[in-house]
């Protein structure tokens, strides 16, 4: 809500809602934002099909959310600077993600006129909110899960079932607001507003 200068209350604009097509989840689809890992032969070795993982930043922390009531839209979308992550359903559920591309400047790239469309985060780095237009719903299923690159904007975990758990591998601080460390108030989140409502149906069959 916003007050007038009278004093009136006046109603902020509806939302645009934006309705997604959701798209298969496979290495191929998803390269832009991560990875897609399936399951494979035990005894394979280690290749470029396995997550490649940065959890050089902290303590890495692997366990299971339980999570409810997570309708299929979203206004709110998320990046970790400072950390790759992997989510993955227990049970090989389906499950559904929004994504956008990594927008984080390298330090090289803050200067001039780029600086200008940039936005600093508390923790120091800069990046470049996400367009709507640049948002994709993927759907998960199966037994796989996905690796977000570090600074892939995601919204999520989504899901048409009453509940779900959930295996997640990132940082032991990476959902902490705040830290404290040598004087520095650091967040190793962000979040954006994307000024939309992003919304998308399932086919009755995949309930």
């Amino acid at each position: 809500m916003a007050t007038g200068t009278s004093g009136e209350i006046k109603s902020d604009p509806s939302p645009e809602v934006v309705r997604l097509k959701p798209i298969e989840a496979t290495p191929d689809s998803f390269r832009e934002f991560g990875q897609v890992v399936e399951a494979s032969p035990d005894g394979d070795e280690f290749g470029p099909q396995d997550a490649q993982l940065d959890l050089s930043g902290g303590i890495p922390r692997f366990y299971i959310m339980h999570l409810k009531d997570r309708s299929l839209r979203f206004k709110t979308i998320t990046h970790h600077a400072n950390v790759t992550q992997c989510l993955g359903s227990i049970g090989g559920k389906i499950w559904y993600l929004g994504v956008a591309k990594p927008s984080i400047a390298e330090p090289t790239e803050v200067k001039g006129t780029l600086k200008a469309n940039l936005e600093q985060s508390h923790c120091g780095h800069f990046y470049a909110p996400p367009e709507v237009d640049g948002v994709r719903v993927f759907k998960i299923s199966g037994p796989k899960f996905v690796k977000l690159n570090r600074g892939t904007w995601h919204a999520g975990p989504l899901f048409v079932e009453k509940e779900m758990d959930f295996y997640n591998l990132e940082l032991s601080n990476t959902n902490v607001s705040d830290l404290l460390f040598s004087g520095l108030l650091l967040f190793f989140f962000v979040s954006c507003l994307l000024g939309a409502v992003l919304k998308f149906d399932v086919v009755r069959e995949e309930k």
